[in-house]
């Protein structure tokens, strides 16, 4: 009687730690670039998937740049406001300007009359939907961040330079854990590809008002992120986001 005793005790101390082993098991399963935890916030819109970060204005973050089908690919580069790519990236080839060397804006995307082509404005600060890369690339519902939203990014989340299957760039992480991985893919510019494995440029959907040659973007190294302003001509990656649905 005592040994089965015994062993019914033992039988059930036995599963309880086995019960408590499993419950502190990490999940090792793959998340899209995600940490791995069972309750990773994620879907997918028009195929492409996005991460819940637990951000304060529950923006949804793509967990690849666009063209790219793995959080460490570098994707497709895009002037500000154009949704192809090209070969030349200088004020020549861009969409928006006209006259020798980019002299004057078109009046897409200008508040200023003084550089508008016959002084021509149309005063919008943000780009439009069929001007987003992001939106005209992945559909209706993903659009380029404005640069309030990296913003949020920059104050609300760490960051920390990493590497990831063999590339460098700036792993985020949100509030709540989740995390999304920037590649830092370089950029094109006048003097063709540049910086790629040192430095991560990328876009944001709104305009440098005070001067509209320029559009603001984030970019970031192991020093460091950062937002400020630059020349729209400029091929730089695009990270999409999207609204919760």
């Amino acid at each position: 009687m005592r040994t089965t005793i015994q062993y019914t005790l033992l039988s059930l101390l036995m599963a309880c730690a086995m019960s408590c082993t499993k419950q502190d098991e990490p999940n090792n399963g793959n998340n899209n670039g995600n940490n791995g935890n069972e309750n990773v916030a994620t879907g997918t819109l028009n195929g492409h998937v996005w991460v819940d970060l637990g951000l304060p204005s529950g923006t949804l973050w793509a967990t690849c740049n666009v063209g790219a089908y793995n959080p460490e690919d570098y994707g497709d580069y895009f002037a500000w406001g154009e949704t192809m790519t090209k070969t030349t990236y200088n004020w020549d080839t861009y969409k928006f300007v006209t006259g020798n060397y980019g002299q004057y804006l078109t009046k897409y995307y200008n508040s200023n009359s003084s550089i508008g082509n016959n002084s021509s404005t149309d005063n919008l600060t943000t780009l439009q939907f069929m001007d987003d890369a992001a939106t005209a690339k992945w559909g209706s519902g993903w659009h380029m961040p404005t640069i309030n939203q990296w913003y949020e990014i920059r104050d609300k989340t760490t960051k920390k330079w990493t590497i990831k299957n063999g590339v460098k760039g700036c792993l985020i992480t949100g509030p709540n854990g989740n995390n999304i991985f920037l590649p830092a893919a370089g950029l094109h510019n006048e003097n063709g590809f540049n910086f790629a494995g040192n430095d991560g440029y990328y876009w944001s959907s709104s305009l440098c008002i005070d001067e509209p040659y320029f559009a603001s973007k984030i970019s970031f190294s192991s020093y460091g992120l950062s937002p400020s302003n630059t020349g729209r001509y400029l091929g730089y990656s695009v990270r999409a986001v999207c609204s919760a649905h």
